[in-house]
């Protein structure tokens, strides 16, 4: 098993999503203590057109899941609808029926429907340019040929016979923000219930929405969906993040540029540059992750968002940047940097329940919460001298929202025995163990405790949009005229930098 995911689908019952090495994506439901197999997602009929699953995950609640497909070199996403209801009626009628028979019983699982199929963007063979979306596709296309006709050079150049790529895909689900009407159509009981889906393409600048209560259709699995929404930037999108109430989408871009949209508005909150960006972008995470305000409407439009931002040769950056707020770029490679190389990071990410604070393990098994606002070391989370961490080089863990707390793999050893800090014992001389660290216990922890989350307002017509936002921009008129300047002067600086960089090809 190479992925495993789990979600809560009601008070008794828990979904498990899961990949396993062959690339057979399972839908499995745990109820009354008795694990159950609901649905295999690509089933593998024809050895000669064998799907494999590349990335998998299911929504909060497990209404839906979005999965992407390889086969024969072709590759789109699929998007799920699971019967959430129905299976818990069959889970329920499953469990009478074994209590009233001595043998296992046999069930049929109502099937996952398959809601829309999504491939890569591609510009229409026949028609012009009419309008923006057709510009930006045809765009997309041209890049991505680009890509790969590089790709292949640099490999003829090497003396390489390699197959070009396949483009890989990154999708979010999203909650309501009220921009459409479409929205409303959400289960009124569930906080976390998604109602859209965003998606790019590797080689892609663009970001799409898509949205998921749509009016029925019984040809819309078959029929490529037409995005509801684009979101077009200026390079290649290299990462993405979402925040907590997913209102806020952030995206790294290839230019060392991080842009934050506003899914409310359906506007950029801010573009900032990231100093010193001699790398590409890895990952980018919110680390802000307070929920909004849904009490004053003005309160949203100022509020401040915090980013983590992971290079690829290590370096770390914290970005601080709203519409009001003068964008703050901040290194911490430098309080991780270490002279040993055992003291190295392994995980730097950023915990969801606790504000403001990374989740950092280092290669010599060292756990801490680190305060990327003050710069200092909150607490160490320190196991027991017997139960070291297991394989702290690729550790195994999880972060638990709603309990926070930390679960990780651990390894019980003799005291006497002394191990290096990434050796894997055989399983003679350890037995393996999870630990368990409980932050809200802890009082040092609980000032950075994250409220519950709280609906945004829910604007559910266009006029009521409209109106918001030209009150946001009447009220920020000082403000953006400041921010223009600033943005002129970063941007000269931004041309200056990018003129000293070495292209791609001088790299290569």
């Amino acid at each position: 098993m190479t992925f495993i995911q789990i979600t809560r689908m009601s008070e008794t019952t828990y979904v498990l999503g899961t990949v396993d090495d062959m690339g057979v994506a399972r839908v499995f439901a745990y109820h009354n203590e008795d694990i159950h197999l609901l649905s295999v997602l690509n089933i593998m009929e024809n050895v000669n057109k064998r799907s494999i699953c590349l990335t998998y995950e299911m929504s909060e609640g497990g209404d839906y899941a979005a999965a992407s497909i390889s086969c024969n070199g072709a590759v789109w996403l699929e998007v799920y609808s699971f019967p959430s209801d129905v299976w818990q009626k069959e889970l329920e009628m499953a469990l009478l029926q074994e209590q009233d028979s001595s043998g296992d019983v046999d069930l049929k699982w109502s099937p996952a429907s398959v809601v829309f199929k999504i491939t890569p963007s591609k510009m229409p063979a026949d028609g012009p340019l009419e309008d923006f979306f057709a510009h930006c596709l045809a765009l997309d296309t041209h890049i991505s040929s680009r890509h790969q006709q590089e790709e292949q050079a640099s490999n003829a150049d090497t003396g390489k016979i390699k197959a070009a790529s396949e483009r890989r895909c990154t999708h979010h689900f999203l909650l309501p923000c009220g921009r459409f009407i479409g929205e409303s159509r959400a289960k009124p009981q569930s906080v976390g219930f998604p109602v859209a889906l965003c998606v790019w393409w590797s080689g892609s600048q663009n970001l799409f929405q898509y949205l998921l209560q749509k009016a029925p259709n019984k040809k819309s699995a078959d029929v490529e969906p037409v995005p509801d929404e684009l979101w077009p930037n200026a390079n290649e999108i290299l990462c993405s993040a979402v925040s907590r109430s997913t209102r806020y989408v952030a995206l790294g871009l290839d230019s060392g540029v991080v842009c934050v949209w506003d899914r409310q508005s359906g506007s950029p909150l801010s573009v900032v540059s990231v100093s010193a960006a001699d790398s590409a972008f890895l990952r980018i995470q919110f680390v802000d992750n307070s929920p909004l305000s849904a009490d004053d409407s003005h309160s949203s439009f100022t509020e401040k968002v915090k980013i983590l931002v992971l290079c690829k040769n290590g370096a770390i950056h914290t970005v601080t940047t709203g519409r009001e707020t003068q964008s703050c770029t901040m290194q911490l490679t430098d309080l991780l940097r270490t002279k040993h190389s055992g003291d190295l990071p392994t995980v730097v990410t950023s915990v969801p329940f606790l504000q403001n604070l990374l989740f950092v393990l280092q290669r010599n098994g060292k756990v801490f919460l680190l305060d990327v606002i003050n710069k200092t070391t909150v607490c160490l989370l320190v196991p027991l001298s017997t139960h070291p961490i297991a394989s702290p080089c690729n550790p195994v863990y999880a972060l638990n929202a709603k309990q926070k707390t930390l679960f990780i793999k651990g390894l019980h050893v003799s005291a006497h025995d002394l191990m290096p800090s990434c050796s894997v014992p055989s399983p003679g001389e350890s037995q393996s163990q999870l630990l368990v660290f409980r932050f809200g216990e802890s009082d040092v922890i609980k000032q950075y405790i994250i409220s519950p989350r709280q609906q945004t307002p829910n604007y559910v017509t266009l006029e009521e949009t409209c109106d918001l936002y030209l009150q946001q921009r009447a009220l920020s008129l000082d403000e953006r005229r400041k921010a223009q300047k600033q943005t002129w002067n970063q941007l000269k600086e931004t041309e200056v930098a990018v003129k000293r960089r070495p292209s791609r090809s001088t790299i290569s």
